[in-house]
């Protein structure tokens, strides 16, 4: 369990505030916009009215106090370098702020920033993968080569044992787990045997699942 604070109650810093409740966190959340923190007050620990720009609020809150610090404001952005810079020169442990582009990610971690995120590009590019071919059903990108995809389980492997189609050695795949309707079974073993109703959680390169799929 940690403790959030979110700062910027637009659509991104709405849904990350609630889903850190939803994993068990106490999250508090921060915004210039009343209506904004009464309709986020039931679904996080706290919820305030202020202006994070301002080093007397962050002051108030005690920043030093969050294990994260999420910076959402997303609609100004010297408001949100501000507020990073701000939350960092006030001893927050870990600063996570929302960039729209290259450059103001650039911007952000040469001002204090530990990690940044591109809330509509990540999820562009997921949609366009896992959109784009009809047997991806989800995709996350670990790294410009590798990611990891939830496929079909190829029709030719049904009856067959992970062993007996060396998945790893002829495919350049990782089996990191095999998803039977609403049942995960992780990292099955050797003896592990296809289904065709299943489907696989694999690790790979993009041109290996290619191959896999055609």
């Amino acid at each position: 369990m940690k403790s959030v604070l979110v700062i910027g109650l637009g659509r991104f810093g709405t849904y990350i505030a609630r889903k850190f409740t939803e994993l068990g966190n106490h999250v508090m959340a921060i915004d210039t916009d009343e209506e904004k923190i009464n309709e986020i007050l039931p679904y996080v620990t706290n919820a305030q009215i202020g202006d994070a720009s301002k080093p007397s609020v962050l002051e108030a809150i005690g920043v030093d106090n969050f294990d994260i610090c999420v910076v959402s404001v997303g609609e100004n952005f010297q408001s949100s370098l501000e507020t990073t810079s701000l939350l960092k020169e006030a001893g927050a442990k870990f600063v996570l702020s929302r960039a729209s582009t290259e450059i103001q990610a650039k911007f952000l971690l040469r001002n204090g920033a530990d990690d940044v995120v591109f809330a509509e590009k990540e999820m562009a590019e997921r949609l366009a993968v896992k959109f784009s071919a009809d047997n991806i059903f989800d995709y996350i990108q670990l790294t410009p080569e590798y990611a990891i995809y939830e496929v079909p389980t190829p029709k030719s492997w049904e009856g067959k044992t992970i062993r007996d189609k060396g998945v790893r050695a002829k495919y350049n795949l990782n089996i990191l787990a095999v998803k039977r309707g609403g049942t995960l079974i992780p990292l099955p073993s050797a003896d592990h045997i296809f289904n065709n109703a299943e489907r696989l959680i694999v690790m790979c390169r993009k041109a290996d699942i290619e191959k896999l799929n055609h």
